[in-house]
Parts: structure tokens; C-alpha cells; sequence
């Protein structure tokens, strides 16, 4: 079978991960064009990664680059655009988080993607990520018990770009930029379709870049889901000292603490143990390290590869468009809830231009 051809909407930092993991791991991929705005940009990224062509007009990237899926690793406010040209021309479709800006463009995407018979997925790498899927799988497997608190910290001292600090081009802040990755992470952990029942949010800004940006920098969110689960997503622009990407499960008969970017393993408390040999321990009851499969720590290699399978061989994403959609809607909620201080029952779908505008108002 050919290569499956791809065009890489995006020039900045994420779609440079993203050319990583598809020349390091994608072998059946083949990235055909890049787009960005300015036309020099895209020029340097396609010399830089070997990309034979460069655009810096959208729908033109799209339609004769001769691509069989776009990646959209554009500004928020361009998803909705991008997708629905991919649509129009006949073009697979995955899209970085957050999916888009509104509910309304969501349901369009999703609706135009599927009347075109194409696949889209929402790009949530947390739920690739090897020591995050080492986790779930001992979830999965009870040795935790009955869940009841799940927890994700992504903190850092702000974005690489400009745009994230625009609310028009970004929608909103932190929870836009990071919280949406514990929130898909909280569903994806719960079976991946579990119903949020309400929303409650702290939100803070002003902290490091308030002459930047009016949107928040510091968030803490929490989600009430069916069953009786809870989950807390801390996000920060405003943390010194560097990136941290750390979640925490509790359940009735154990816990455990993952983080991305420190060690090896995962630190697993399970009252009855587990089933999964490890190397010089007599038992997995009590504490152990549980280790996890020696890849890409944020999971990006193996969702690309997970998409391009699944168009070359028809099949459904994992995460969904509507995946991405059920995301914006706890982030509106969330917003809500910081602006009102009050909690948000779900479903919940206002009318606004941009989901911060429900905490600025």
C-alpha cells in the first residue's frame, strides 16, 4: 500500500513535535506539504524538514498538495476553517486540542466530516502517553478499586507564542491551552464517554502576564461525573521553574502517582495487587514502580500513528471529534462557573464568540 500523504497545517512549536513523530515513527506516512500564514516561514519549516512543498494559503495547501489527511497544528481560531475545507475537498482530518473555539463551530466540523466520509480525531495525546496508558491499564484491570478521584497538573511559566495570549485567536487562557488535556484525560480514564453531570472553577490572572493578556493564567477545575467519580484539573501559566505534567488516581483500593517528565515509572500503591510481572518483586501488592513502555512520554508518535491506521485501514479514531466537542463543553461550563461562582450543570451550550467571554462578562 502507498504511503499515506499528509499536510502539515502549522509551523510552530507543536507541528515541529509533530514532523518528529511521523519521521521517527510513522513510517507509512509521508509528509507532502506545510502551511503556514507567512510564506517565508514556510519555506524555511519545508527546508528544515525536507517537506517538498510549502503554502501559505489555506485552502490551497489542502487542495493541491495532493494530501490524504491534514494535521492541524494551527491558532484555535483556525480550526474550524481548516476542518471544513479538509471536508469540502475529501480530506481525513486531525486536529490539535482544543477542537475549536465555539459549540456551534464543533458541531459543523463534526457534521461536515462525517456528511464527507472522512475521519476526524481530536488530537489528545494524554491519551497515548505510555505512562498515562500504563496507568489506565491498572485501572482497567481493578487494582485500584472503584475510582473516585482523578487529578492532572500541567503547569508551566506561560505559552511559546504570541497567540495563546490573545483571547480572540485563543478563545480563552490556561484551560484552553492545558486544562482541556486532564479533562479529555478524566473521560478517557472513566471509559472514554462517561457523562459530566456539573462544573465548579477558580480562575486567576494577573499573575506573570497580565500586561500580555486578559485571559486567565491560573485555573483549578472540577468535574462531577455520573457514577460518582470527581475530577480536578490544575493549570498554570504562572509556575517557575519549568514544565510539570503529573496525574494522581485514587480509588477504593489503592492509588497511584504518574508524572511525564520525572523517572521511569509510575509510584502504585493496590491493596490486592495486579497482574503484571515485575523484574526482582515478589509481589505487586502494597507499593511498587510500575514501569511503562519505553516510548515517547506525551503520547504523540503513537496518536499519529494511531490516525494514519486508522485511515488506511477504515477504521474510527479513539478520540473523536465528538470527544473534542464534550471537552469544550466542560470548558464553557468552567468558565461559568469562575464568572458566576457557582456550579454548572451539564449539558451546557450558551451563545458566545469566545469561551472566556463567559468568565470576562
Amino acid at each position: 500500500m502507498d504511503k499515506t500523504k499528509v499536510a502539515i497545517l502549522g509551523a510552530g512549536f507543536i507541528a515541529d513535535i509533530h514532523l518528529e513523530s511521523y519521521h521517527r515513527c510513522v513510517p507509512e506516512a509521508e509528509v507532502v506539504a506545510v502551511f503556514t500564514r507567512n510564506a517565508e516561514k514556510a519555506a524555511t519549516f519545508a527546508r528544515k524538514h525536507r517537506i517538498p512543498r510549502s503554502f501559505s494559503d489555506l485552502e490551497a495547501a489542502i487542495t493541491e498538495s495532493g494530501c490524504d489527511v491534514v494535521d492541524v497544528c494551527l491558532p484555535n481560531f483556525l480550526h474550524h476553517r481548516a476542518v471544513m475545507a479538509a471536508a469540502k475537498a475529501g480530506k481525513h482530518a486531525i486536529v490539535e486540542k482544543p477542537l475549536c473555539l465555539t459549540l456551534e463551530e464543533a458541531d459543523a466540523m463534526i457534521a461536515a466530516m462525517r456528511a464527507a466520509g472522512r475521519k476526524l480525531m481530536y488530537a489528545e495525546e494524554l491519551c497515548f502517553a505510555p505512562k498515562y496508558e500504563r496507568v489506565r491499564a491498572l485501572a482497567n484491570a481493578g487494582a485500584f478499586g472503584r475510582l473516585y478521584l482523578l487529578k492532572q497538573a500541567e503547569k508551566h511559566s506561560g505559552p511559546h507564542s504570541d497567540w495563546f495570549y490573545d483571547i480572540d485567536q485563543a478563545g480563552g487562557g490556561v484551560i484552553m491551552d492545558m486544562g482541556c488535556h486532564g479533562l479529555a484525560w478524566f473521560r478517557w480514564m472513566l471509559g472514554g464517554r462517561p457523562k459530566a453531570l456539573r462544573v465548579s472553577a477558580h480562575l486567576q490572572t494577573g499573575l506573570l502576564h497580565g500586561k500580555r493578556t486578559r485571559g486567565e493564567e491560573n485555573s483549578t477545575v472540577l468535574v462531577e461525573f455520573e457514577g460518582g467519580c470527581v475530577g480536578i484539573a490544575e493549570n498554570s501559566w504562572a509556575k517557575p521553574g519549568g514544565m510539570q505534567d503529573r496525574a494522581e488516581v485514587y480509588g477504593t483500593g489503592g492509588v497511584c502517582f504518574a508524572d511525564l517528565f520525572q523517572g521511569n515509572s509510575a509510584l502504585t500503591y493496590s491493596e490486592k495487587g495486579y497482574d503484571y510481572a515485575m523484574e526482582k518483586a515478589g509481589s505487586t501488592q502494597g507499593w511498587t514502580f510500575t514501569m511503562f513502555e519505553e516510548a515517547f512520554n506525551q503520547g504523540y508518535p503513537q496518536e499519529l500513528k494511531h490516525f494514519i491506521d486508522c485511515v488506511r485501514h477504515d477504521r474510527s479514531p479513539v478520540v473523536s471529534g465528538e470527544d473534542g466537542r464534550a471537552v469544550l463543553e466542560i470548558i464553557y461550563a468552567a468558565y461559568a462557573s469562575a464568572g458566576t461562582g457557582r456550579k454548572v450543570d451539564l449539558p451546557f451550550a450558551p451563545k458566545v464568540t469566545r469561551p472566556i467571554d463567559l468568565w470576562l462578562a
